[in-house]
């Protein structure tokens, strides 16, 4: 499994950092959806599911986290600690998020709008959905 990191290109002077974001050129995708998860309890596994054809950029814009993707047939393990990178997950892609320090907030940018029949939340559905993608 290749696991996909985009680096934002931060800007700054002695004021702080900025990080522009786009559509297109920044993000792989239109944007048609933003949401955070901050203050998640120490021990706290978020996630637990897969899309059928969304995609995401989640960025740790604060603190720190680690996400675990699966693909059906390898899992990986990815620290996400740094506000300036962009972990992609595509559709298809079981992701659970965990390890959160007490400051994290996890953005997440996402190609639709929700759609709670784009989830996948079993995983054996998950794992049987991608024996069939694969089979095609």
């Amino acid at each position: 499994m290749q696991v996909v990191k985009y680096v934002f290109q931060p800007h700054g002077d002695e004021r702080g950092q900025l990080v522009a974001l786009e559509e297109f050129r920044d993000i792989p995708f239109k944007i048609k959806r933003v949401y955070y998860m901050y203050d998640t309890k120490q021990g706290v596994t978020r996630g637990f599911h897969a899309h059928k054809s969304l995609e995401q950029i989640l960025i740790c814009i604060h603190g720190g986290c680690k996400v675990l993707l699966d693909n059906g047939y390898e899992k990986k393990v990815v620290p996400l600690e740094k506000p300036y990178e962009g972990l992609y997950v595509s559709n298809n892609m079981w992701r659970e998020m965990f390890d959160f320090t007490s400051d994290a907030v996890l953005m997440v940018l996402a190609s639709e709008v929700y759609d709670e029949n784009d989830y996948i939340r079993d995983y054996e559905e998950f794992k049987k959905n991608v024996e069939d993608t694969n089979e095609h």
